[in-house]
């Protein structure tokens, strides 16, 4: 399946044939899509750039199995969570759903239409329940609730679950645009003088510009303030991102992961800035690969985004390393559940399967 196709849909969302695009077009790409891969699943997925990796066939039952998994552990409302009490609720159900995406499994469509069509549904209401439009209680579950609604944005079977989808978008968007501070980054709360740290900055943003993609309006000045930020958070020493520009210097592979990936996302591919950022991170394998740590997930979940902005050659070293490592960890259950932390598993595994996933490139904001 040509992923062209998505990317002339998400383009054409835009302007005054919103509705009939988005009620018609892209799901007859969905439609397309699921009818295709009920052919070509009993063979492994070819990545969709000539030259690069293929989603080979244990990645591909990895995907599955892990699927399964988030199917067995999803609320009767339709949500996940981090402890089976609702912790980060929002976040999690956020990122499940993207994981079944990742797989072009949509809310009402195909063999788990249902039960994402519920996860959906749960995350609507929680939109509708707070008209201020902030999700969640940090700004990590808003941001990733944000991208994941900029993502199901004309997924749905029912037209009035897309213009719900539409209005929980706007407002979520609204909360991101008045809560950047002056340096341009955002911190915990949706606050403009809250500060800022480069971890929630590439969270908030990442979700930013999936909605610009798709057709909600994010002024210019808003990445130019980005742009900014991340001026400010590069060590040139090292090539990489620090978490804030000021106090914590300390460069990490998450900030330097995400900083690099929102670098690219803010028109900033080719520049020094941005490769000095991709150098130093595989300077850093196969250690942060084949090891572990803290924020192991949350790492990949950005750096296989950089490879893939970088280009097919930088892709198609990265992508086999973290998919043979990220197979090597799935437990027996289905979840990944080491060298992760803030909720074990549970965002682990939906990050892991997106990040085997790449190569299908059903995700428009995943897409180079």
């Amino acid at each position: 399946m040509d992923t062209n196709l998505w990317k002339v849909d998400r383009r054409i969302r835009k302007g005054s044939y919103l509705k009939l695009i988005r009620a018609n077009s892209r799901k007859f790409v969905v439609l397309l899509i699921v009818g295709y891969l009920t052919c070509l699943l009993p063979r492994p997925a070819t990545a969709q750039q000539d030259g690069a990796p293929e989603l080979s066939a244990e990645a591909s039952r990895a995907i599955d199995k892990g699927l399964i998994h988030l199917l067995s552990i999803q609320k009767e409302d339709g949500s996940w969570d981090s402890n089976g009490e609702g912790g980060h609720a929002v976040a999690i159900t956020s990122l499940s759903l993207m994981a079944f995406m990742s797989k072009a499994h949509f809310p009402g469509f195909g063999q788990y239409g249902d039960q994402l069509d519920l996860g959906m549904k749960w995350l609507l209401k929680e939109s509708k329940g707070r008209p201020d439009g902030y999700l969640g209680t940090v700004m990590y579950e808003h941001g990733l609730a944000t991208l994941a609604l900029s993502e199901m944005w004309g997924m749905a079977r029912d037209p009035e679950d897309d213009d719900a989808i539409q209005k929980a978008l706007e407002k979520a968007v609204d909360v991101i645009l008045r809560s950047q501070n002056p340096g341009g980054g955002w911190r915990y709360q949706p606050q403009a003088d809250g500060g800022e740290d480069t971890s929630c900055t590439q969270t908030v943003f990442h979700a930013l510009a999936s909605a610009r993609q798709a057709g909600i309006y994010v002024p210019n000045a808003t990445i130019a303030k980005v742009a900014k930020y991340l001026e400010s958070a590069h060590d040139p020493s090292t090539g990489g991102f620090t978490y804030t520009p000021n106090g914590n210097r300390n460069v990490t592979p998450a900030c330097t992961a995400g900083g690099a990936y929102i670098a690219q996302l803010a028109g900033l591919r080719d520049t020094e800035m941005t490769n000095s950022a991709l150098r130093h991170l595989k300077s850093q394998a196969p250690g942060i690969i084949t090891g572990g740590g803290r924020y192991y997930y949350y790492t990949h979940y950005y750096a296989i985004q950089a490879m893939v902005q970088a280009g097919d050659d930088e892709y198609a070293k990265w992508y086999p390393q973290i998919r043979d490592a990220l197979i090597s960890r799935q437990n027996e259950k289905g979840a990944w559940d080491k060298g992760s932390s803030h909720g074990g598993g549970s965002y682990s595994t939906p990050m892991a399967i997106i990040i085997l996933a790449t190569p299908h490139r059903y995700i428009p904001i995943y897409q180079r």
